[in-house]
């Protein structure tokens, strides 16, 4: 199953990551906070605001980008948790 999100919306899927403590403990990444750096699954085709002004798409699929805390909705797909929010709630790309 695939997802095709609708005009200015993104499906991002977060990036799992290890943490290493001063002692030597390694966190998993379901021991920590939700992280905010995730990877552009699927992007939207653009779309309008609320005055007629266009919307361009600013990400791409393959994106590494840096989002809100509590941005979007989370799904679960084949198993796989993706999360869907809009263009505006991300908030840089990183390289």
């Amino acid at each position: 199953m695939t997802i095709k999100p609708l005009g200015e919306r993104v499906v991002i899927k977060m990036l799992e990551t290890e943490e290493v403590t001063k002692g030597g403990v390694v966190l998993p990444g379901s021991a920590k906070e939700r992280p905010q750096i995730a990877e552009v699954v699927a992007v939207g085709p653009g779309g309008y605001d609320d005055k007629g002004r266009e919307i361009k798409m600013e990400v791409k699929v393959g994106d590494k980008v840096l989002i809100s805390k509590y941005a979007g909705t989370e799904v679960k797909i084949d198993n796989v948790e993706y999360t869907i929010l809009k263009q505006s709630d991300i908030l840089a790309k990183v390289e």
